[in-house]
């Protein structure tokens, strides 16, 4: 699980030389590794990669598609070194347990859970607090410590869910090492916007955050841990993360390796909209709040609520996303569970005395179904896609600090590769394609349909694939700007098919200013005309309706940009 990393990152993504050693594979990848051997949640993994394709000698090379789509231009020279590809390991950075005042489950319950739902690294996330700062970070340790031990397959980070001064949520992760707790704990004790009463939307408490972002990246600079990251978690939910407030966050650490590097594209909670009485008959995502003194004054009331399923400044083609990306700077999205209190268990919290102890006792037997909950199991429903460059903690974090990454609900697809190539070159998601002036440029992409039923027991269909391209137009001068005129969906795609895999090629032209493409995929059921317009996005999500929003029956996809830099 060695790593000498001596690069220093481009801001684009992956542009150094990477000398990792690898660890070997998860069995479950490993087809050396008889069925017989594996246990219940390997071979759950296993039938997830085989249903999808993704199983046999194209995937021990690295490359997601080519056992099914024979993918690999084979002589495609690449930006990032990677002939190869990557290994896409699926993921959830936002898991809650009984170390959170509003949790219930142990540590190795998410982990099981998470492993049989397909996911392939964790991170655990219990909320900052004062309880927290001072038990609960290093209690929880030794059970993700077991955790690891009892699932090998499964990489499970210690993180934590920042109350960011001033803003809304964040998760923080750092990679495991003797220092986890030590930095986690002074972070926590010194930069929790709740600890340290810093939670009103203040300069000072803005400066605060920046603050607690350099205080990680110094940890990093100093090693005392290899790495961190941070993504700030259901962004839009109180419009408490101004604009500016983010682009702070982005550039509070240098690009050669910044910390926080983007926010959760889609929100937890996903099943708060089921109606009522099946369901908690709440607004997806629980995102059913209502403007507040904290709150950015700019933001329209429907930014308040979800998206087919996503964070309007995720949903939104040409909103605060994309004037992000129009900035020529990385910001990434994520999907993830937010998991507290799932939605049909049967169990129940334990007792025991939070404040004394840092955690609640193990759950209990609570002797019903209980649909009053809006949560799903890591994997379950949404999940986060990271190109690695290996098994490895250090790995996925590289993946995602690079910005290879598409998410996707309910298995909506089952793989995603694409590629930008113009001249003799190509770049992935989250890479810089850099090419001459006036040279043709393509992006292909193919996609793995779903392989069989989803969790919820039926085959999702994809409908539709829409391009969205920007240009980059460089740093606003008003550092709360949310809108980017140039972006908007420059094609769509029906698919009429339901097996095996779809490749779509989409012709930029002979590319003469720095650009950015991005893809959404959709299975059809809800659209509306977005908020700029039908020459804009005249197909997008659908306004999620509070207390009526199965998110079964809205199905989508995001991808991270890919950027075309002429010279």
């Amino acid at each position: 699980m060695g790593h000498s990393h001596g690069h220093g990152h481009h801001h684009h993504g992956h542009e150094h030389d990477h000398g990792h050693e690898h660890a070997a594979l998860p069995a479950a990848f490993d087809t050396s590794v008889p069925d017989e051997a594996l246990t219940p949640e390997q071979q759950s993994r296993r039938s997830l990669l085989r249903r999808a394709g993704l199983l046999g000698a194209g995937l021990a090379a690295g490359s997601v598609l080519s056992g099914t789509a024979g993918t690999a231009p084979a002589a495609a020279a690449t930006n990032g070194r990677r002939g190869k590809g990557f290994l896409w390991l699926a993921g959830d950075h936002h898991i809650h347990t009984q170390y959170s005042s509003d949790g219930k489950y142990r540590v190795v319950d998410q982990v099981r859970q998470g492993a049989k739902h397909g996911m392939d690294w964790l991170v655990i996330t219990d909320h900052g607090s004062t309880t927290h700062a001072k038990i609960g970070v290093e209690k929880v340790n030794p059970d993700i410590q077991q955790a690891r031990a009892a699932y090998e397959d499964t990489l499970v980070f210690q993180g934590l869910e920042w109350n960011i001064p001033a803003a809304e949520h964040g998760t923080v992760f750092v990679h495991p090492g003797r220092n986890e707790v030590s930095v986690l704990k002074q972070f926590e004790t010194d930069y929790d916007g709740s600890v340290k009463g810093a939670s009103d939307s203040t300069p000072a408490n803005e400066a605060l955050a920046v603050a607690g972002l350099a205080f990680l990246g110094e940890q990093v600079r100093r090693r005392k841990v290899k790495d961190a990251l941070m993504l700030a978690n259901h962004p839009a939910r109180r419009g408490v993360d101004s604009p500016h407030e983010i682009r702070a966050w982005r550039d509070a650490t240098p690009a050669s390796h910044q910390i926080a590097i983007g926010f959760e594209g889609a929100p937890g909670h996903q099943a708060a909209g089921i109606p009522a009485p099946l369901g908690m008959g709440r607004a997806r995502g629980i995102y059913d709040n209502n403007p507040s003194a904290n709150s950015f004054a700019g933001y329209p009331p429907e930014s308040y609520r979800t998206w087919g399923g996503f964070d309007w400044m995720t949903s939104t083609v040409g909103g605060l996303w994309d004037s992000l990306l129009a900035e020529g700077k990385p910001w990434w999205i994520t999907a993830n569970s937010d998991s507290h209190q799932v939605y049909a268990d049967t169990a129940a919290r334990g007792g025991g005395d939070f404040n004394a102890n840092g955690r609640y006792d193990d759950p209990v037997y609570g002797g019903k179904i209980d649909v009053s909950q809006g949560d799903y199991w890591p994997g379950y429903y949404s999940r986060t896609h990271v190109g690695a460059d290996g098994f490895s903690y250090a790995a996925v974090m590289d993946g995602i600090r690079a910005g290879r990454i598409w998410v996707d609900h309910g298995q909506l697809i089952g793989g995603l590769d694409v590629r930008v190539s113009g001249g003799s070159r190509w770049a992935t998601l989250g890479g810089a394609l850099h090419v001459r002036k006036g040279t043709n440029v393509t992006l292909t992409v193919d996609v793995a349909l779903a392989g069989g039923p989803n969790w919820a027991g039926f085959l999702p269909k994809l409908a539709r694939v829409d391009v969205i391209q920007g240009d980059v137009t460089g740093e606003v001068k008003d550092k709360d700007t949310f809108t980017a005129p140039t972006a908007k969906v420059v094609k769509s795609y029906e698919v009429n098919k339901s097996t095996g895999t779809v490749r779509l090629t989409y012709d930029l032209g002979k590319v003469d200013r720095p650009v950015y493409v991005r893809l959404r995929g959709t299975d059809g059921n809800r659209s509306a005309v977005g908020a700029m317009g039908a020459a804009v996005d005249p197909a997008g999500p659908a306004l999620d309706v509070v207390g009526d929003a199965d998110p079964w029956l809205d199905l989508w996809f995001y991808s991270n940009p890919v950027w075309v830099l002429p010279s």
